[in-house]
């Protein structure tokens, strides 16, 4: 039955802008048990008034048996609901096909602006604090609106919400969190990014992700003329080789030149914005998070090449800034959106022994929901259950990072060597030193590919440790495990002949010549020397004393660069080695560095040029690598 209280689906909405930001994610998944959904529930599509106005595309299910009461779970996406229609119906329900089978309302909505929900979209809308006016709307008061209709109109609910979403779907989950609906009782944002400049999709440590916001803005980022079921189309880059294409771009400023022709207003955003400015700081999501009182699952994978820093972010801002309330962290062995989509046994060549994924979706994320809307089971989750990867396991701590684990140093040395022992060379010469030149610059990864991808967050590296321009420094064989829980801090003494540089640092697993034995190890891979990426990221030299207001470096000084590559949990095995890897470019996953104290999103090409870096390892500038390791 049609209730009255929504307008009618057909209702022509003025044209709107749609400008959004995170990967969409379209990852197929793993076969399910199969469940007919059509049989057991009841279809209805609605537009939900919003206190302004705009109405909102929404889909709700409820259960045909009408024996019991139902919570609400929520799902906002500007990725498009799809199965558009009520006679076409979703193969599964919520997070996964365990949620369709217990039972629950599941609402699914197109967020403003997007696909059949009317209004104007804006990338990352900025939360307004004052909320006493029909105009001062935003994500939360979205929420908060859509909760507040549910609950008069969808008949036999329990009068509970909860929410939950990935990567985009996951940042409106933590807007949902803030000045929560009374009803809402559980979120879980997974994936979600929190700050864009710092640490997500677009900006890293202030150097711009080019592959991933051209490819992401190309597809999504344009405008759009009205309420639509149409998805956008995949750009046409004209070649599988992503590195010669956006080599042969040439600068970021060339990008509306040859291609976006000023059509897509997010890139212009993007490259108007290449300070921590008023745009940017405004959308910082961790801000925000004040008086969070439900219970929160915060979920994460170990190698999410899209938004590993907001969920990290999340997790630690909640806990400093709401002590009281009852926050979970969960990060696996998963790639973005792995938890969801995979059985998270593998991810390119490293196995990880079980279907870790499979074993989240039953055991954590459908219990968390069962026991905080339903009141059913004895949740007994931890604050901190993270897979530690190299062992293999699970691990449960009552802090995150774990107390026990103690910062520890590895001290880069001559000859390529990493240890625990400071150095003791006083010369003025320890240091070693490379040519980074923008014309030839080091690739991110071996694949032939023009969009991001995923594997290349666990790739071997040695596609890349001979060239000229990347140092490796490289411990003695172990002999015993070494286990690190916690961020990893590079700290690194620097100069450059130009006046700026990037600074990319990778720590890494070195397998054994034969690894058959290794715990890590794959049948079908060759895994002997395998230098596994565990961690890495990039910072731009000009952000060191401030991300608003940019420095140029002087030429030959000695400078100290120091920052996160954030967490991970990870035991280095006996018999491996661990290895790590400076360079100066990461290409074309983020763009070029003039070397040169430029606007670079405006830089041409003859602001280009060679500049040579050095990396100082003396006594009195010991560049190192910073770890947590649990002894």
């Amino acid at each position: 039955m049609r209730l009255t209280q929504g307008k009618a689906i057909s209702r022509a909405a003025c044209a709107v802008i749609s400008v959004i930001t995170c990967w969409s994610l379209q990852v197929p998944l793993q076969a399910q048990e199969i469940y007919d959904v059509k049989a057991n529930y009841t279809k209805a599509e609605y537009m939900i008034p919003m206190r302004d106005g705009v109405e909102l595309f929404t889909q709700v299910y409820i259960p045909k048996d009408t024996s019991k009461r139902y919570p609400i779970m929520l799902n906002r996406t500007p990725y498009s609901i799809g199965s558009y229609g009520t006679d076409n119906f979703r193969s599964f329900l919520g997070p996964s096909v365990d949620f369709t089978q217990e039972g629950y309302i599941f609402v699914y909505q197109d967020v403003r602006g997007r696909f059949k929900s009317e209004g104007v979209f804006y990338h990352h809308v900025v939360y307004k604090r004052v909320k006493n006016s029909p105009r001062d709307n935003d994500e939360s008061s979205d929420t908060y609106d859509t909760i507040g209709w549910l609950l008069k109109n969808i008949p036999n609910h329990n009068g509970r919400v909860g929410q939950w979403g990935i990567s985009y779907a996951g940042w409106e989950t933590a807007m949902g969190m803030i000045d929560a609906h009374p009803a809402l009782r559980a979120s879980s944002p997974q994936g979600a990014p929190a700050d864009q400049f710092i640490g997500d999709d677009y900006y890293h440590n202030g150097a711009f992700r080019l592959m991933y916001a051209f490819e992401w803005t190309s597809k999504n980022a344009r405008i759009r003329m009205g309420p639509t079921e149409i998805k956008a189309k995949q750009f046409k880059y004209g070649t599988s080789d992503g590195y010669k294409f956006f080599l042969e771009l040439g600068p970021v400023s060339n990008v509306n030149k040859k291609f976006f022709h000023n059509q897509i207003p997010t890139w212009n955003d993007f490259v108007n914005h290449g300070t921590y400015d008023e745009y940017w700081q405004s959308k910082n999501l961790l801000k925000d998070l004040n008086n969070i009182r439900h219970p929160v699952l915060n979920v994460v994978g170990w190698f999410d090449a899209e938004d590993y820093y907001g969920p990290l972010g999340i997790y630690y801002t909640i806990e400093k800034k709401n002590p009281v309330n009852k926050s979970i962290l969960v990060v696996g062995p998963w790639m973005h959106g792995g938890w969801a989509s995979l059985n998270g046994d593998k991810l390119g060549s490293i196995s990880f022994s079980s279907k870790t994924a499979r074993y989240f979706r039953k055991n954590v994320e459908l219990p968390f929901f069962n026991y905080y809307l339903k009141d059913k089971g004895n949740l007994k989750l931890p604050e901190a259950l993270v897979f530690e990867t190299g062992l293999n396991q699970w691990k449960s701590y009552d802090h995150w990072p774990p107390k026990e684990a103690k910062t520890k140093r590895f001290y880069f040395h001559a000859n390529g060597k990493l240890s625990f022992a400071a150095p003791i060379e006083s010369s003025d010469k320890a240091f070693d030193s490379f040519i980074s030149d923008p014309a030839n610059p080091v690739p991110y990864t071996a694949e032939m590919r023009t969009t991001q991808g995923h594997l290349w967050m666990v790739e071997d590296q040695r596609f890349v440790a001979h060239r000229p321009d990347v140092l490796v420094y490289e411990t003695d064989v172990l002999n015993e495990d070494i286990t690190i829980a916690g961020p990893i801090i590079a700290s690194l003494n620097v100069s450059t002949t130009g006046t700026d540089a990037d600074w990319i640092v990778k720590l890494i697993d070195v397998y054994p010549k034969d690894a058959t034995n290794s715990r890590m190890n794959t049948s079908n891979v060759r895994m002997g020397d395998y230098q596994m990426l565990l961690a890495g990221d990039v910072f731009r030299s000009k952000f060191r004393n401030s991300y608003t207001t940019p420095e140029p470096l002087v030429p030959d000084q000695v400078t100290r660069i120091e920052y996160n590559l954030l967490d991970k949990n990870h035991t280095f095995l006996k018999g491996h080695k661990i290895m790590a890897q400076v360079q100066s470019t990461w290409f074309p996953l983020i763009d070029r560095n003039p070397q040169k104290f430029v606007d670079i999103n405006r830089a041409v090409e003859s602001d280009f040029r060679k500049a040579t870096h050095r990396l100082y390892r003396s006594r009195q500038f010991p560049s190192h690598i910073k770890l947590k390791v649990i002894d």
